[in-house]
């Protein structure tokens, strides 16, 4: 089988797209770059599927390599025969591939090795061929020194026939069929942490059961942790009875004498060996799709609050409010630079209101403040109300925006270097104002799991997490495209073909330099070549350049297609920019060249009408419910406003400007049945919702959109 043949298996494109893709790959073609602006050889496949392509040759590679050591292994014993090699190179199943180099597999020395040096294995053989009768006897001629009589020997002999039958490929691969099928995961609690107060959250599976398949991911990765923290013992199970009654039916064959003692062998395999290694087998491919689905949420958490609506360029009064610290105020520029940092004590226990107000006032009028952006946090709502109260000169826009990871960012080495004066309030109080300004650039400088968007990400692999939300992060960024000349480093390390180094080298010549005036220009940063050049030019967009395509998506290898185009209809290349009367005139099967066809042809024409064009909407001004302040202000049936600040698969969770955000369960986000939680809701997402109940207690609140 070829790798494209493998991948045809997994992903649902043509072969010709597939080798397409992996040979763009080959060539160090980012997904980004590809899905973009190699449409023509891709079949226009998404960067969705260009991803999934690139996972399944990475699988195929690892397949290879895997089986390529095993035949090197299984040779090197002398152990290797034609029809085992034909087995493993058919094979392209690593469980599979596994079982068949089991009995070849270096292990620590077993029960069977010491009946093997004991001169036992030719009495397990007279007893697996089952042609005897009179085994006792047959037992007597391998008594010696190390086996003392007829019943050691048979224990023996067992123990040899138990490997055996652990290590048959067609007894493993129908057990495994068994557990995915009939396979139950059952909890008990540990009496002795019954009553520990960090118990009660998991109190639901103190006696718990159910179809290991059937259980949700989050449900299941909550067993886990459960388990991990030593509330509850695991188990996963089927009825023993089908499982013995498989193996014996492939394993014995009459009804001699032997069968009792290969009915013996065959439950201390199920018990010992089997039945230990197939349950963690199952439980951890379960635990690995939980992985997945879960990872996958928080994927499509993090995209949508990525691409959260920007305010855009304006100028900026942030605050990280508090109470008895006091309310950290920052003003920002329209680029986000710091311009004065002040605290003001406008809540208990100083109440220097008046005070407060004043320097408020002060600062929007001195500093030409447009927008107000307070964090979620503690004394939030309080500081909304005291904001709302003051008479500005102008109408002001106040936001509520999350303050989620906003102090892992300000603690962060990446908060040092930017603001190398000024200590973690101030450093989290500006990066409350950015996130308003542009939510992407200032959120790609933390790390995501802190952001808590998702399910039990904290209990997942580590290593997939990672390389999902970074995907998500590159995704999200050459998306939309970033203005060279502001970007922090951080940003610019996502970007296409550029990486942290490069993201160095650029912020390091523009300090040196000024700002970039064209494209070209990024040429002569140190260590930036031209496959760098050519993955990574066409996302970044100088502002104000003299050729306008600068600041477009346009790849600067169509920029002579474009020169073309103008001269074709006489006009220059900044006439042709942004006139829609005079793009629809063009006929792009007329421009077609070796590296940019038809597709890639009709996104220039569709760039050019609407050159850099952000794809994310504006954002909007949301108000809560101003008699809410507390969990204690909430009654059943009260209607509130509120957004969407987490999703799950069981449903999504609500700020309605409180302290604790309330679970609107996937039953109560409609009328009828909902299979995705995100076909009816979005991060960031202005809903009403209704009050179903309230426990203070457990600081718990059910809510139901079902209005």
């Amino acid at each position: 089988m070829t790798n494209i043949e493998f991948i045809s298996q997994h992903v649902s494109a043509s072969p010709k797209s597939i080798q397409n893709v992996v040979q763009l790959l080959s060539e160090d073609c980012t997904i980004p770059f590809i899905s973009r602006y190699r449409k023509d050889m891709t079949g226009n496949l998404d960067e969705v599927f260009i991803e999934n392509i690139a996972k399944a040759n990475a699988s195929f590679d690892a397949i290879t390599k895997r089986k390529d050591a095993i035949v090197k292994s299984i040779t090197e014993q002398n152990a290797m025969t034609p029809e085992l090699s034909k087995k493993i190179e058919a094979t392209y199943d690593l469980t599979e591939l596994e079982d068949f180099y089991l009995p070849y597999k270096k292990k620590k020395k077993t029960k069977a090795d010491t009946a093997r040096e004991n001169g036992l294995e030719p009495l397990a053989k007279i007893i697996m061929a089952q042609n005897s009768d009179d085994v006792d006897f047959i037992a007597s001629k391998y008594i010696n020194k190390n086996v003392a009589n007829e019943d050691e020997a048979l224990q023996g002999a067992r123990d040899i026939i138990a490997e055996w039958v652990s290590e048959n490929v067609y007894v493993r691969k129908t057990l495994r069929r068994i557990f995915q099928r009939k396979a139950e995961i059952s909890t008990k609690v540990v009496k002795a942490k019954k009553d520990d107060e960090n118990a009660k959250k998991f109190s639901q599976y103190f006696d718990w059961k159910e179809n290991l398949t059937k259980a949700p991911a989050h449900r299941l990765l909550a067993m886990l942790r459960a388990e991990n923290e030593g509330f509850i013992k695991l188990s996963v199970d089927i009825e023993k009875e089908e499982a013995l009654e498989m193996i014996e039916n492939s394993v014995i064959k009459n009804k001699r004498e032997t069968a009792i003692q290969l009915q013996k062998a065959i439950s201390e395999s199920y018990k010992r060996l089997l039945e230990p290694a197939i349950s963690n087998e199952s439980l951890s491919e379960a635990k690995a799709k939980a992985d997945t689905n879960s990872i996958g949420v928080f994927a499509t958490n993090l995209s949508q609050l990525l691409l959260a609506p920007p305010l855009g360029e304006k100028r900026i009064l942030a605050i990280d409010p508090g109470f008895k610290s006091g309310c950290k105020v920052v003003c920002l520029d329209e680029k986000g630079d710091l311009l004065y940092n002040e605290t003001i004590f406008p809540h208990a226990p100083q109440n220097d209101t008046a005070i407060a107000m004043k320097k408020i006032r002060s600062m929007v009028n001195a500093y030409k403040i447009d927008a107000i952006s307070i964090g979620n946090g503690t004394a939030s709502r309080e500081t909304e109300f005291f904001i709302k109260k003051i008479a500005f000169d102008k109408p002001l826009q106040v936001f509520v925006v999350s303050e989620a990871g906003a102090s892992v960012y300000s603690a962060s080495k990446i908060a040092r270097d930017e603001f190398p004066k000024y200590d973690v309030t101030v450093r989290g109080a500006v990066s409350i104002g950015r996130r308003l300004s542009d939510p992407l650039a200032e959120l790609v400088k933390i790390d995501p799991k802190a952001i808590g968007v998702g399910q039990y990400q904290h209990d997942v692999d580590k290593s997939k997490l990672k390389d999902e939300l970074d995907t998500v992060v590159v995704r999200c960024v050459n998306s939309v495209g970033i203005n060279i000349n502001t970007a922090s480093k951080s940003l610019l390390s996502y970007v296409s073909g550029i990486g942290e180094k490069l993201a160095e080298n650029i912020v390091n010549y523009r300090s040196e330099n000024g700002p970039f005036s064209d494209r070209k220009e990024l040429k002569k940063v140190p260590r930036l070549g031209e496959k760098a050049f050519q993955q990574g030019a066409a996302f970044v967009r100088i502002v104000g350049a003299k050729n306008p395509l600068d600041n477009s998506a346009v790849h600067p290898e169509a920029y002579p297609i474009v020169e073309k185009m103008a001269k074709d209809l006489k006009l220059s290349v900044s006439e042709l920019v942004g006139n829609r009367e005079k793009t629809a005139l063009i006929k792009p099967e007329n421009y077609v060249t070796q590296t940019v066809g038809i597709l890639g042809l009709k996104d220039v024409i569709k760039e050019l009408e609407k050159p850099g064009l952000d794809p994310r909407k504006s954002a909007k001004v949301f108000e809560f419910d101003s008699s809410v302040k507390t969990i204690k202000d909430l009654r059943s049936g009260m209607i509130l406003p509120g957004i969407v600040n987490n999703i799950t698969n069981f449903g999504c969770f609500v700020d309605v400007g409180i302290k604790e955000s309330g679970l609107v369960h996937i039953s109560q986000l409609k009328d009828g049945f909902v299979s995705d939680v995100n076909e009816v809701v979005k991060l960031h997402q202005h809903v009403q919702v209704k009050v179903v109940d309230v426990d203070e207690d457990r600081k718990r609140i059910g809510l139901t959109m079902v209005i």
